[in-house]
C-alpha cells in the first residue's frame, strides 16, 4: 500500500536517537529489502541506512521490510522496535506491476521511473514489466501519463505473506545489484553526452564565423564567450570520478 511521497512523508523524526557506538551504515542497508521505493523519504535504500546510523532517522520508516524489517533494524542499531510510520504507507503483499499493452502509448516515462530496470521497451512501442525483476516499488505508476499500469500481487499463496516474509535475501541482493548497475549505466551516459556536447561546441568554436549567422564582431565573441564556458563546464563534469 504506498502513499504517494510529498512533504509529510520526506520528514524525519526529530526524536530519532544519536549512538555513540558507530554502526556501519552496509549492515543496516542489508536488512532492507532493497525495493528502492522512496517510501521512507530517502532518495534509496542506502540512503535511509545511513540516515538510520547517523542518528536523522528512526528504523520504521520501510513498509516493504514491514514490522519483521523493524525488528531486524532493532536488532542491529540496539535501538527499541517501534510500530512501523503510517506516514510511509503500511505493510502488505509483495507485488509486481503490469502494463496494459493495448494502452500502452510508448512514452517510455515508466522505464526511466524504474529504479531497477526491469521495464522494457521503445520509444512509440510497447512497454512490458519483467515481472520476476519487479520490485513493486510503483514509482512508474504516477509516471504513466494515461495510467495503463496495475499492480498485481507477487505470489498467489493465500494467506498472502507480507513484509519479509514475502520477500528474500537472494531477491533483496539482486535489486540492489540492479540499482547499482542502473546508476552506473545513466552516470556513464551522462558522460558521453557531455563528451559529444563538448566535440560539437569546440568544433563550432574551431571557426565560430562560419559556424554562426552573426557577423558583428562583439556578438561573435560574445558567444565565443557562451560556448568557451559551457566546454569548460562539460570538461570538469567528465574530470569528476564516477
Amino acid at each position: 500500500m504506498r502513499q504517494e511521497p510529498g512533504a509529510d512523508n520526506r520528514r524525519v523524526s526529530a526524536a530519532a536517537p544519536t549512538f555513540p557506538v558507530s554502526i556501519d551504515a552496509s549492515l543496516v542497508d542489508a536488512a532492507l529489502p532493497q525495493t528502492q521505493c522512496t517510501r521512507c523519504g530517502y532518495v534509496d535504500c542506502a540512503a535511509y541506512a545511513q540516515a538510520i546510523v547517523s542518528g536523522q532517522a528512526d528504523i520504521n520508516r520501510c513498509p516493504p521490510g514491514g514490522a519483521e524489517g523493524v525488528a531486524r533494524l532493532a536488532r542491529i542499531t540496539g535501538r527499541e522496535p517501534l510500530p512501523l510510520d503510517p506516514s510511509c504507507g503500511t505493510e502488505g503483499p509483495r507485488q509486481v506491476m503490469f502494463i496494459d499493452e493495448a494502452w500502452c502509448i510508448g512514452c517510455t516515462l515508466c522505464i526511466e521511473a524504474c529504479p531497477v530496470d526491469c521495464i522494457i521497451g521503445a520509444p512509440k512501442q510497447m512497454h512490458t514489466v519483467i515481472e520476476p525483476l519487479c520490485t513493486g516499488c510503483e514509482l512508474c505508476l504516477p509516471a504513466c501519463p494515461v495510467d495503463c499500469i496495475k499492480v498485481e500481487p507477487a505470489l498467489r499463496d493465500m494467506p498472502q505473506p507480507t513484509g519479509w516474509q514475502a520477500w528474500s535475501a537472494s531477491l533483496a541482493d539482486r535489486s540492489r545489484e540492479r540499482y547499482a548497475q542502473r546508476g552506473q549505466r545513466k552516470a556513464q551516459s551522462q558522460r558521453d553526452n557531455d563528451a559529444r556536447l563538448a566535440a560539437k561546441a569546440e568544433a563550432k568554436l574551431a571557426d565560430l564565423a562560419a559556424a554562426s549567422r552573426l557577423t558583428d564582431p562583439e556578438a561573435l565573441d560574445r558567444k565565443r564567450a557562451i560556448i568557451e564556458a559551457a566546454v569548460q563546464r562539460a570538461r570538469a563534469r567528465a574530470a569528476r570520478p564516477p
